[in-house]
């Protein structure tokens, strides 16, 4: 039984905010109310054509109703009891897929109450590395609330309608051109804004590469900017100046607090707005198809970056006409994760590291390249992945250019519509890399790359064995 079609707690959500009953509901759809009764605890799966009757009769999206959010709230479940503060308590993986299923609000709040508390412990700990350091007198230092921005977009599966609308008025409005965006973008806000752009040193930009001068009305950009940056910068600054009112609407339905959380979640949708603009909705996704996704005569085509191309990938998610739902990771090379888009049902682990069998990680090691990987989870999913190494631009010598690694995927079911899957014998599962989400909850023991134990798992230590990986394992009981 397809694990996808199990929505009861959906369907028991959406009939609750209807204000119906089970026999009311069931009345609606055609079905009695005992097999809705069985459709809300599982017990039946939500077939196609009652699937089809729930988006006609209550007005459901229904590849978004369908998503597997169980799935992913199992996940990051799992991920919050693999923190060794758990180590005593026998958990089991019955038990989260229960949660999820039967109290899935239940579910999100744990995981949120456990990032709540993860950020009050990384708080705790710098601060004490910082007495440690400058002497006893600390400054409050408020947790970074990227977390809560990233769920916003993932709440909102990295798609908003508003912003697509918004971005394809400016065209209408503006007159803009292809391959003339800067002019275009530079015309519409001296015309409609008042607002001028100019050029400056980057002597005198210092660390920024954009600036408003609300009082002089200018915009500054830096010469470090590529062309791409420059249009990029400039769309941002329009949502900013034109849309403030509807990125406040996208912000207040998030329920967001404090500030800081706000403004980010803000720049965020500014940037949404920015990709949209250089990349328009409908024109991209046809050229995205037409060329099978190839990320280089798409940018070449759009005058954008590669993150820039990889990234609006990722939003092609517009009812009735959808993309291949990809994924999107973008690392330094210590590890560290700066941009995290879910979708196509990949699990990325979000308190920790991730897995270093992934091929985003093999991208440092011949930067520019474009790498490939057939990757497989440990519940036997597949999916193709890509990766390549990106560079941000720097100041200067005494500011040198970042390099980051952009991993982008899909689920192996679409990746026959991706260029760089040619020549991959996507059915050949067997021979996939094996991966997971973060040590602590991938069930392989065999991983020589193996940083951490695994939940569940009792370590051995012996003395007079050694494998290949640095840990050994009881099974689990």
């Amino acid at each position: 039984m397809d694990k996808k079609a199990m929505l009861g707690a959906k369907v028991r959500r959406l009939r609750r905010d209807h204000g119906l009953t089970q026999a009311q509901m069931a009345d609606q759809l055609g079905i009695s109310p005992s097999y809705l009764n069985l459709i809300e605890h599982n017990q039946r799966p939500v077939t196609v054509p009652l699937l089809l009757k729930l988006g006609q009769g209550f007005g459901v999206d229904l590849q978004s109703f369908a998503e597997d959010e169980e799935s992913r709230l199992v996940a990051g479940l799992r991920e919050v009891f693999a923190d060794p503060l758990f180590d005593g308590n026998d958990i089991k993986n019955q038990d989260f897929k229960e949660l999820a299923a039967v109290a899935p609000t239940l579910g999100q709040a744990v995981v949120a109450l456990y990032r709540a508390f993860r950020e009050q412990r990384d708080e705790v700990q710098a601060a004490a590395e910082r007495t440690d350091r400058e002497g006893p007198h600390l400054v409050h230092n408020a947790a970074f609330p990227v977390d809560a921005v990233r769920e916003l977009f993932h709440a909102g599966n990295n798609h908003f309608p508003e912003l697509e609308e918004a971005a394809e008025a400016l065209w209408e409005e503006g007159k803009l051109e292809q391959g003339d965006l800067y002019r275009g973008l530079t015309d519409w806000l001296r015309h409609n804004a008042g607002v001028r752009v100019r050029l400056l040193p980057s002597d005198v930009m210092g660390y920024a590469v954009r600036r408003f001068d609300r009082h002089s009305k200018r915009i500054l950009l830096s010469e470090m900017l590529a062309p791409s940056g420059r249009n990029f910068q400039l769309a941002a600054q329009i949502a900013l100046v034109r849309h403030r009112d509807l990125l406040n609407r996208v912000v207040d339905s998030a329920s967001l607090t404090g500030d800081e959380a706000r403004r980010l979640a803000r720049i965020g949708l500014a940037n949404y707005f920015a990709g949209a603009v250089m990349m328009p909705y409908g024109r991209f996704l046809d050229a995205a198809t037409q060329v099978r996704y190839d990320i280089e005569i798409l940018r070449r085509r759009f005058d954008a970056s590669f993150e820039q191309v990889c990234h609006r990938l990722t939003t092609l998610q517009r009812p009735g006409t959808r993309g291949v739902p990809f994924f999107l990771l973008r690392v330094d090379s210590a590890g560290n994760v700066s941009k995290r888009f879910s979708g196509a049902g990949f699990h990325f682990a979000r308190f920790g590291g991730g897995c270093p069998r992934w091929v985003v990680y093999e991208a440092f090691r011949t930067p520019g390249k474009v790498h490939t990987q057939l990757a497989q989870m440990p519940d036997g999913t597949a999916y193709f992945c890509l990766a390549r190494t990106v560079v941000k631009a720097g100041g200067g010598y005494r500011s040198p250019p970042q390099l980051f690694a952009i991993g982008l995927g899909c689920d192996v079911d679409h990746a026959s519509q991706v260029v760089y899957a040619d020549g991959t014998d996507l059915s050949a599962t067997d021979t996939a890399t094996p991966i997971g989400v973060n040590c602590r909850l991938c069930p392989r023991l065999d991983c020589s790359q193996r940083a951490f134990p695994p939940l569940s798992h009792r370590l051995i230590v012996d003395e007079n064995l050694r494998g290949l990986s640095p840990y050994l394992f009881a099974p689990p009981g």
